[in-house]
Parts: structure tokens; sequence; C-alpha cells
């Protein structure tokens, strides 16, 4: 199987969105642990599970899914997946904007 560029454009950008959620999330970690926040705890926690945990699901499982690994009958409930992990990733977001430090 041969890659076009465009298939290597979005393998830099699922690669570069998923390093940078991390990077971003560490940093909220880091907050976290200096300052003993937990609104930042939730934030970190938040972004981790919106950025880094959902594309690296959706980006592995969509190989799985063109290899032929996993059947296609299993893209639909790791679609679900993936949409449940941004939902949580974002309700922690959430809390953590409301949470009184």
């Amino acid at each position: 199987m041969s890659y076009t560029a465009m298939d290597w454009a979005l393998l830099v950008a699922a690669l570069g969105t998923t390093v940078l959620g991390l990077v971003i999330g560490y940093q909220a970690y880091r907050g976290f642990r200096r300052n003993d926040s937990r609104p930042m705890e939730y934030l970190s926690v938040g972004l981790i599970l919106l950025t880094a945990v959902a594309y690296t699901i959706s980006f592995v499982g969509t190989l799985l899914l063109q290899q032929g690994v996993i059947p296609l009958r299993f893209r639909q409930p790791l679609t679900l997946l993936v949409r449940l992990i941004q939902f949580v990733g974002l309700g922690f977001i959430t809390l953590s904007l409301y949470r009184k430090p």
C-alpha cells in the first residue's frame, strides 16, 4: 500500500495534535501540583482526555480498521468511544471552570 502526500499530512497533523494536547495537559498538571489547585487538576485531565487520548484512540483505531485487523463493524462503536471520551474531557474542563479553588 502506497501512501500519498495527503496521508502523510494527516498523519503529521494527528501526531502533532496529540503531542500538543499532551504538552498542554502536562502544563496544566504542573500548575495543579504547584498550586494544589483542584480546578487545574480537572483542567489537565480534561485536556488530556479531549486531545491526546481521543486522538490516539481514533488514529490507532482507524489504522486497525484500514489494515483489516479489526472488522469494519467496529467502526461505529470506535467512533462512539472516541466521542464519549471527548464528552468526558469537556465535562472535566467545564467542571474546572466552575469549581471554586
